[in-house]
């Protein structure tokens, strides 16, 4: 009974084999595939997409890779599925992000992913950089999917690049080592290695390598910055968009990165000035444990100014005028550090404060009630300062300035304004990751910013059909264009208390700190 048993299942094992191989035969005959110039891809078609994922765009930095300028992804034989993302980056993941990354992480993680229109020739190129202060986040976030703005005809790129202290490391061993080549930053130089990656190959899915537009957020945004400074990468990107990325931000030199790397390596028992020792560092050691309330900032960096890859604070090259001539759009949220409870708001309220030392009084006096100073100024500090003052900076090359403050219909009732992060859902139009019930006011937001956005790609100007016309940004009292409840409307960008702030700012920078 049981060889009886056995010849039984092998039968129906046979039998469901030869029924699925003609539906398996279809699917795989109906699969796009493209050839790049590491070998050929088979992707997955979604409606009039074609979708490739888990694409290397660089050899894996593992092993005596670790800390070195990328290299070229090897090639392979054969056909490579490109049907699942790739593996995140390692990284601490933050358990209270709903958004965080789910993929497996291990430091094999330079891979890159593709939506492009079935059939585009020539189109548009937006290639997303994620957030997460670079130390967290993946290209894989499914508040990321790219199906939404690639309907409206254009390529969209995102990808991962290396976190923490696998990104941003500096020691004299690996400064050494690199000799007159970049040192420090090497989840910058990723990020340059797949925008080189889509010159080269973007082609073969449909896009347009010379109209290709960078977009991030957060350290996206921030990264869009020190691209737009970055000799590495100039020509690479013909439009850009910052959301939320700061601008004010003076990076450590490479000494101070130096020193807190030596800090590291010591406590890790790698005291000698060894890149084979620095290597060995088991991965759960490099990683550590960073999070947004404990940056381990003794003995990590984060980008620093290495003088080949960031060669100075962004805003002093941007005053300067030495940044991309490319069109830029650029804003930040209504209430930033609105994800944090008060609790937690009251103490970073209280740091900040203490720094503006004698500009307190002054500041305090703009924003004309303590209420609006406690709720806004660390917020505008960061972002919306910072995001006016590059918009003027860039006004001579087209520049377009925003502020988003739409808060979903469904949140209303318990949320006053739009924190950090809360319009990607709008950008990509992944509605469903807002975690309420979406209306029809949401859908109209959303699209609205979609349009804008790729219309920006498209031409260097966010204007599109049917939606407010936004003017280009002039420094003074605007224009910025605010996504409120009503809709997108057009309004001064004029404000005693961001005046007040970019004095400070602007003090500060002039004294290089």
């Amino acid at each position: 009974m049981q060889g009886t048993g056995l010849l039984v299942g092998l039968i129906a094992l046979a039998a469901a084999h030869a029924t699925a191989t003609p539906a398996l035969a279809q699917a795989k005959a109906d699969a796009p595939e493209v050839r790049i110039d590491s070998g050929m891809l088979r992707g997955e078609r979604s409606g009039d997409l074609t979708v490739f994922k888990g694409i290397p765009y660089a050899a894996p930095p593992v092993g005596d890779r670790r800390w070195r300028t990328p290299a070229p992804a090897a090639a392979w034989p054969g056909m490579r599925e490109a049907d699942k993302f790739g593996t995140d980056c390692e990284q601490t993941r933050r358990d209270w992000d709903a958004a965080r990354a789910k993929e497996p992480k291990g430091e094999d993680c330079l891979f890159l992913n593709v939506w492009a229109p079935a059939g585009a020739k020539r189109a548009p190129v937006m290639v997303w950089i994620h957030g997460g202060s670079f130390t967290a986040g993946s290209a894989a976030q499914s508040v990321y999917d790219g199906r939404h703005l690639a309907e409206r005809g254009v390529v969209i790129v995102t990808f991962n690049y290396r976190l923490g202290r696998f990104g941003f490391f500096a020691h004299p061993a690996l400064t050494a080592e690199a000799g007159t080549g970049p040192t420090g930053n090497w989840g910058l130089m990723d990020q340059i290695a797949a925008l080189n990656w889509v010159k080269r190959n973007i082609t073969a899915f449909g896009g347009d390598p010379s109209n290709v537009t960078i977009f991030g957020e957060s350290a996206g945004g921030g990264s869009v910055n020190q691209l737009m400074v970055t000799p590495a990468a100039r020509g690479l990107f013909h439009r850009a968009i910052a959301q939320s990325g700061g601008g004010r931000d003076h990076p450590p030199t490479l000494a101070e990165a130096e020193a807190k790397g030596t800090a590291f390596a010591t406590g890790a028992g790698a005291t000698a000035q060894d890149v084979a020792a620095l290597r060995a560092i088991p991965v759960d050691t490099v990683r550590g444990n960073m999070s947004l309330l404990n940056t381990e900032a003794a003995t990590y960096s984060g980008p620093l100014v290495d003088g080949r890859i960031v060669t100075g604070n962004p805003d002093a090259i941007f005053l300067a005028g030495r940044q991309a001539a490319v069109p830029y759009l650029v804003g930040a949220n209504s209430d930033e550090v609105a994800f944090a409870p008060a609790a937690m708001r009251a103490p970073i309220t209280a740091m900040f404060s203490a720094q503006l030392g004698p500009d307190l009084a002054a500041v305090k006096a703009a924003y004309g009630t303590p209420e609006a100073f406690d709720r806004n100024v660390v917020g505008d500090a960061m972002f919306t300062e910072p995001a006016r003052y590059m918009a003027g900076l860039t006004a001579r090359n087209r520049s377009y300035l925003y502020n988003f403050d739409y808060v979903p219909e469904g949140k209303r009732a318990t949320v006053k304004g739009a924190a950090h992060a809360s319009e990607l859902p709008f950008v990509f139009g992944t509605l469903d990751e807002l975690g309420v019930a979406v209306t029809d006011a949401d859908r109209k937001t959303a699209k609205a910013m979609g349009d804008y956005w790729v219309a920006f790609a498209r031409g260097g100007t966010p204007n599109a059909p049917g939606l407010p016309a936004w003017s280009r940004f002039a420094p003074g009292t605007g224009p910025i264009m605010v996504f409120a409840a009503e809709g997108p409307v057009s309004r001064s960008s004029a404000s005693p208390a961001l005046d007040a702030l970019a004095k400070v700012a602007d003090a500060k920078r002039d004294k290089g700190k």
